[in-house]
């Protein structure tokens, strides 16, 4: 079974979601749009991944050979932890 998650809002940003459910008629429940929003977020966040991943694959095949730089399996686990870091801030 999945783990919920409880999520309080109040004052301004409460009226706000409520607002939302009530006037959009697309969700059903609050629960509802946090969800879509969560989800689209997510949705997001994976398409600016796949864009850097091809941003970097282009720049690789479009680069002279002089350009590439021999690296190990060691090499790019460190990389990927360093940008993971980074991402992190």
């Amino acid at each position: 079974m999945a783990a919920g998650v409880n999520v309080r809002f109040a004052g301004e940003l409460q009226s706000f979601i409520q607002q939302r459910v009530l006037k959009s008629g697309l969700y059903s429940s609050t629960s509802e749009y946090i969800r879509d929003l969560v989800r689209r977020d997510y949705e997001q966040e994976e398409k600016r991944k796949w864009a850097w991943l091809k941003d970097e694959l282009r720049a690789g095949a479009e680069a002279a050979e002089s350009e590439f730089v021999a690296l190990d399996a060691e090499d790019l686990i460190a990389e990927a932890r360093k940008r993971k870091k980074a991402n992190a801030r």
